[in-house]
């Protein structure tokens, strides 16, 4: 058996069975953990608010607003490539605990930032932490959770994601009457820093990891701790078998023939997540607002309706993942957010529609999050982790999670300097173009993952050798 294929369940059947016996606590667990998701959605969310003061205060250029906001990128590149070593030498949890202390030393030195470069630097710190935690979160939450509600759990990262983006969004307007105002929403991060440091301490290592260091007995006690109906002794020879397969696969195999096709849809996944244009709209949220004419204190105010849409949204997507299936979701939202963007360009292309229509750019704003929330948003992260056999998922995942980063990178810094070299419009337009490559990829090359055994999606993706030769 190549992977622990998953029972579907409805929204309410996910909830129910996640709340009873055991499993709550496995949710607990799933739950602090993807406080790691939290951070990078508070700092995403957070920065497009700030910026306008910053801007206020330091007056940097075009250039130097652009490495204020992607510098954390770079740093979470630089974590993301890490966060595997680490995570199997120090184990997952402790990863996240360092994680959280990181964070907290990044959002103070954010908040006391006397000039653009201390801020930048303050920024990649920020990022070294978010970029270990988007790799090592789903990772330990998939290994603690049992198979039938590891689904939906899984995406637990992606709703607290846009949770934080949706406090962000609220510290923004609450605080924007405050003196010092950017450094209270900067500094304020340091809150769940802590949180998510403090807590590590207190939950159970992966089992997975506890087997692979040579820790059977510990393992044994935490699988009695969340596993309801599930040889345990049997599980744990699976992760014995798993990880001899491990030991005899290098990153340069990930690209072998046999493999490749299955790297081709986690990488084109990762690319057009962020191609489509997702973080300008929420970094630079205020700012989009501001070109539709609000003022700096209403584009704030405004962007808390992009945040409780996003939020919203994905939690929905959650639930009804296993009912409709994640590619229908995918290509559904795609194409919903194509439209908003190619509407969202003739708003800014055309003068007079900034003035007598004023209120169709935030409404184009909201249809591109509510079609990014159920589509790319959650299935993304969910697949990449259903595609790939367990032998090489985590390889598979950490170049996945590195080319998201990247693409991220490259989208938000040149967001600005896009918009002052071409227009805003034609900026929004180059995404949708981008979109409609992404809905051709996914109808093409991406396959419903839903309910199905991985030897399926294998041989869908890549043939009858394919999948003999990731299960084998």
């Amino acid at each position: 058996m190549a992977d622990d294929s998953t029972e579907s369940t409805s929204g309410l059947e996910y909830v129910k069975f996640a709340v009873s016996g055991k499993n709550r606590f496995v949710t607990g667990i799933a739950l602090l953990a993807a406080l790691g998701g939290f951070l990078f959605g508070y700092d995403t969310g957070i920065i497009g608010q700030a910026l306008p003061y910053i801007q206020q205060e330091f007056h940097p250029s075009t250039f130097a607003a652009s490495w204020i906001v992607a510098s954390i990128l770079i740093g979470a590149i630089v974590g993301a490539v890490c966060s595997g070593y680490l995570s199997e030498k120090i184990s997952r949890k402790w990863t996240k605990c360092l994680s959280g202390i990181v964070y907290v030393i990044g959002a103070l030195a954010a908040a006391f930032a006397q000039d653009v470069t201390w801020l930048i630097i303050a920024r990649f710190v920020l990022g070294l932490s978010v970029g270990t935690a988007s790799f090592v979160a789903p990772e330990y939450i998939a290994e603690q959770t049992p198979p039938k509600i590891r689904g939906g759990t899984v995406t637990y990262n992606q709703v607290m994601v846009t949770l934080g983006i949706l406090i962000a969004y609220i510290a923004g307007f609450l605080l924007k009457d405050v003196t010092h105002n950017w450094r209270w929403m900067l500094g304020l991060a340091l809150v769940p820093g802590a949180v998510l440091a403090i807590s590590m301490v207190f939950v159970p290592h992966s089992p997975r990891w506890l087997v692979k260091a040579g820790r059977s007995d510990e393992a044994r006690e935490v699988l009695e701790r969340t596993r309801t109906d599930s040889d345990i002794d049997a599980e744990i020879e699976e992760i014995e078998e798993v990880t001899k397969k491990e030991k005899s696969w290098r990153l340069r195999d990930l690209m072998g023939g046999h493999v490749r096709p299955l790297m081709v849809v986690g990488i084109g996944l990762a690319i057009f997540q962020q191609f489509v244009g997702v973080n300008t709209v929420i970094y630079f949220a205020s700012t989009i607002l501001h070109y539709t004419g609000s003022s700096t204190s209403q584009s704030v105010q405004l962007a808390v309706y992009v945040g409780v849409t996003n939020f919203v949204v994905t939690i929905v997507a959650v639930l009804i993942m296993d009912w409709v299936g994640r590619r229908w979701l995918l290509l559904t939202g795609t194409a919903i957010l194509t439209v908003a963007l190619v509407v969202l360009g003739l708003y800014f292309y055309f003068p007079s529609w900034e003035q007598n229509v004023s209120w169709l750019g935030l409404v184009c704003v909201i249809v591109y999050i509510v079609g990014f929330a159920i589509g790319l948003g959650p299935v993304f992260w969910l697949m990449i982790s259903e595609i790939y056999p367990l032998h090489f998922r985590s390889q598979a995942m950490a170049v996945a999670t590195v080319c998201n980063w990247a693409a991220n990178f490259l989208v938000s810094y040149f967001f600005l300097q896009e918009t002052a070299a071409i227009g805003r419009g034609p900026t929004f337009w180059i995404y949708a173009g981008l979109a409609i490559l992404a809905i051709v990829f996914f109808w093409f090359k991406v396959p419903e993952t839903k309910n199905r055994p991985l030897e399926d999606i294998e041989r869908e993706i890549g043939g009858e050798e394919t999948a003999g030769a990731a299960t084998g």
